[in-house]
Order: structure tokens, then sequence, then C-alpha cells
């Protein structure tokens, strides 16, 4: 099934950097309608709906220059003081990655995966979110990019990255 990735042993030189995404796949999914049924009168009303993204990600190296990597995606929708929905899923890919330098690979893990799991994850989040019986959600797309930036930016300063986004 893994795909190993290894260096050129006979002539001792490091092979060309590779990168193979071998799999993506739901590892954990969660929808919650605590105040249901009561909660869909009060978004018919009035009140406007809160929206909260919490968003994580992590990488399990498996070793074979393979790795997981987990992009978690929590969407908190509130009216009032209310909890209308709490849809959560956890988006994994394996990937090979073996050949690149320090800073490309942390790159790949931290930015590049990310965003090639994320329309899985918000496809899902949208299927959990309509099923549920509430009006569609889509979430805009993330610049996974400039976040790994930050958290880069922040890691040399001892700053802790914030993983919230509100809309």
């Amino acid at each position: 099934m893994a795909q190993e990735i290894t260096n050129d042993q006979a002539s001792g030189q490091a092979s060309q950097p590779q990168l193979v995404m071998q799999k993506i796949y739901v590892k954990d999914v969660s929808f919650e309608a605590p105040n249901a049924p009561q909660i869909f009168q009060e978004i018919d009303g009035q009140d406007q709906p809160q929206v909260q993204l919490n968003l994580g990600q992590k990488a399990t190296d498996l070793g074979n220059s393979l790795y997981e990597v987990v992009l978690s995606l929590t969407l908190t929708c509130t009216v009032g003081q209310r909890t209308a929905y709490l849809a959560e899923v956890e988006q994994a890919g394996l990937f090979g990655i073996a050949g690149f330098n320090e800073m490309d690979h942390a790159g790949i893990i931290g930015s590049y995966c990310p965003n090639l799991l994320f329309p899985y994850a918000r496809q899902v989040i949208s299927s959990l979110v309509l099923e549920g019986g509430f009006p569609p959600f889509l979430l805009q797309p993330i610049n996974f990019d400039a976040l790994f930036a930050e958290q880069q930016r922040r890691a040399m300063g001892g700053d802790e990255v914030p993983a919230t986004l509100n809309s």
C-alpha cells in the first residue's frame, strides 16, 4: 500500500526531491445540533447566526518518508447564546515526501498538504450542515501559504499562533 521513497544507496547521492500524494481520507467527522428543533425557528427569525471556524493541523512521520497530515476544521454556528450546530471534520492524507531541504519540507507539510486537503474538508462540512437541516454554508478559501508564513514568523519571535477564524 505505502510507497517507500529512499535515497540512491549505490551512488551515495540523494535522489531527486519527490512528493507523492498516496491517499486522502476522512479520519473523523461529527455533527451536532444540540438545540434542534427549536433552533430552526430562531434561525428563521431576526437573530443573525454567528459562525466561528477553528482550524488546526498536525503531521505525523510514519517512517520511510511517509507522513500523515491531518487538517482539522470545527465550525460552530450560534444564534444569540445558543448553539445551532457544531460540525467537525479531520481530513487526512498520506504523503510521501523525500529529498527536500528542511525549509521546503516544512513548507510542504505546513502549506502545500493543507491546501490539498481543504477542498475535501470544505465539502464534508458543507454536506454536514445541509444534511443537518440548516441553510447551505460554504467555507471561503483559506490562504495556507500566508498562515504558514505567519506561523514561521511567530516561531522566530516565540509568539503562539492563533488558530481561530471568524466570519
